[in-house]
């Protein structure tokens, strides 16, 4: 699985929380919310484009920081 780290406008539980529900609906990914450095870690086989479309159901702004490599 890649490692995929993103940037989510998030400022509070409800935004967490919205991120929560769009990505457990897109299914097949394993994924930390940092609320207050607004990441999110997402493992998955999904390609980044349709892990970031996945994120921007929310209606946050929301960017793709990079590959996390694995620790």
């Amino acid at each position: 699985l890649q490692k995929h780290e993103f940037f989510v406008d998030m400022t509070c539980e409800g935004c967490s929380n919205a991120v929560t529900r769009v990505l457990h609906r897109l299914g097949g990914v394993q994924f930390d919310i940092d609320l207050p450095n607004k990441k999110v870690c997402i493992d998955s086989e999904h390609s980044v484009d349709t892990l970031l479309e996945t994120l921007k159901k929310t209606g946050k702004s929301a960017s793709y920081l990079g590959e996390k490599s694995a620790q």
